[in-house]
């Protein structure tokens, strides 16, 4: 990496074109260290290369596969779903993750473009981005059929790079006003007024044609029927507005970058008055897990999307009880990976001071999993009361399937994070708000892997409720979370073993 201009200024101060060059050139040697990095590196490239299949599986596979159902109405839909989950994503994470976390790459002259075509890079290491980029290509590739199926995918795949493109340039914009003047409140009266707006279009059918027409219902015609000028015409347009939004997401990158982060600057000078003391270790653990929680600017702003995305889209929607009972599923897998899956991330170096506490190692761990449980049941409860105001008034069987769903994937949850927590720690520090538990490959792999178990479980319970048969639902229950508190108890025997404790501290701690 080039060293010869280190001073910030001089990096941002840089003309357009020298500057991206340098740009993707540092980019290079930012991907080179991470490789380099990487703990197991065959099974990184096993990922990746699983991945890129299931990919190019997604884009052809389903033109060869006859449906009844006329799928095209659904197009429009899904390329403004992807929109939606490019900018919401890379908003909460405050431009989107970083090639390399703030502490290490402060002694390293990494310009705000650089930073920019990073946080591009790896927005393709995202679950949410992922399914919906998937089934996207396989809607495509179903309505275009194998005569137009490369056409029908060069748009879809222009489209989806013009998507990424654009929700960073967004996000860039939002982390420059939010931390300007007032930015904070700024910020979140244009959010929670965006979430209402879209909740009221998607309740209203003109409103519904309003956000899937546009640009996302010309790309849709265009794919549904590939034509030699239309389509060259929509390459053209949507290739160079990918360019645009990657040039203005960078000038966005550079004004955010002159200003200071104003959320975890407030949280980390802000005075706690003490309270009484709790009754009993357990309390005092809990309390102070739970601050940590709070205090972590990723983490609450990361809680806060999650719980209210969904119960939004449910609302705009009009889900009724039966689509209900998936989205708990939804919600917990996507907030155990805030910080669950990494769980003595919390305390980073601070799990030094905390094991010389007189605590038993149980309290400890026990305290840990009811937080984690705490934010994953609030989490839950917020989605399915916003999704139940347009579902109507539901039957016995449907509630409890929504409700023991609930209770079910958080003990799924929980479980899982207690595993992989002591199994695959790493050392990660949450001050910053665009931090993660764990590398972007792991994270992915974890998040697949929830995604799975609690979408299976929510469809079993699902549909024994829609069924009537709420004995088999009591007992399907009872036996997920027999099957999770055994987890459980087996990671607390785990815990308690000191050698195992000690390389979890000394990999947290470092």
């Amino acid at each position: 990496m080039p060293t010869a201009h280190s001073s910030p200024a001089e990096l941002s101060a840089e003309a357009g074109p020298s500057e991206l060059r340098r740009a993707v050139r540092d980019v290079r040697h930012l991907l080179w260290f991470r490789a380099a990095t990487v703990r197991r590196p065959r099974a990184a490239l096993a990922a990746l290369v699983a991945m890129a299949a299931l990919t190019v599986l997604a884009a052809l596979a389903p033109a060869w596969i006859h449906l009844d159902r006329d799928l095209a109405p659904l197009l429009p839909a899904g390329l403004a779903a992807l929109v939606v989950v490019g900018v919401g994503g890379a908003v909460a994470g405050a431009g989107g993750r970083e090639l390399l976390a703030r502490d290490p790459a402060s002694i390293h002259p990494i310009s705000p473009m650089t930073d920019h075509l990073g946080a591009l890079l790896l927005a393709p290491l995202n679950t949410g981005w992922l399914i919906q980029t998937w089934a996207l290509l396989g809607l495509s590739a179903s309505i275009a059929g194998p005569g137009r199926l490369l056409a029908a995918q060069a748009v879809t795949l222009a489209w989806i790079l013009a998507a990424t493109t654009l929700g960073q340039a967004v996000a860039w914009a939002v982390e420059c006003v939010r931390r300007g003047p007032r930015g904070l409140a700024i910020v979140r009266g244009v959010v929670g007024g965006l979430v209402a707006l879209l909740a009221l279009a998607g309740a209203l059918p003109e409103g519904r044609r309003l956000l899937v027409g546009g640009p996302a219902g010309a790309v849709a015609d265009v794919v549904a029927s590939p034509r030699g000028l239309p389509v060259a015409l929509a390459l053209v347009l949507l290739v160079g507005a990918a360019v645009g939004w990657t040039v203005i997401g960078g000038r966005f990158a550079q004004l955010a970058s002159r200003r200071m982060p104003r959320d975890e600057g407030r949280l980390e000078t802000r005075t706690h008055e003490a309270r009484p003391d709790p009754r009993s270790d357990l309390a005092v653990l809990r309390r102070i897990d739970r601050a940590s929680v709070w205090r972590s600017v990723p983490l609450r702003r990361g809680t806060w999307l999650l719980a209210i995305a969904p119960g939004a889209v449910a609302l705009a929607g009009g889900l009724d009880w039966s689509g209900l009972v998936l989205l708990p599923g939804l919600v917990a897998s996507g907030c155990v990976l805030l910080f669950g899956v990494n769980l003595w991330c919390l305390d980073g170096r601070g799990m030094l001071w905390r094991e010389t506490l007189p605590v038993a190692p149980r309290t400890v761990l026990l305290a840990r999993a009811c937080v984690l449980g705490e934010v994953l049941l609030g989490a839950g409860l917020v989605t399915v009361v916003l999704g139940a105001v347009r579902a109507g008034v539901p039957s016995f069987a449907e509630l409890a399937g929504v409700v023991l769903a609930l209770l079910v994937v958080v003990g799924q949850a929980v479980s899982a994070g207690l595993r992989w927590s002591a199994a695959r720690p790493h050392a990660v520090d949450l001050r910053s708000a665009r931090a993660t538990p764990a590398p972007p490959l792991v994270m992915v792999g974890y998040s697949l892997r929830l995604a799975m178990a609690t979408t299976f479980t929510s469809l079993l319970l699902g549909a024994l409720a829609a069924g009537g048969r709420t004995d088999l639902l009591l007992a399907a229950t009872a036996a997920f979370l027999l099957v999770s508190g055994l987890r459980v108890a087996r990671a607390v025997r785990r815990w308690e073993d000191p050698v195992r404790r000690a390389v979890v501290v000394a990999v947290v701690a470092a």
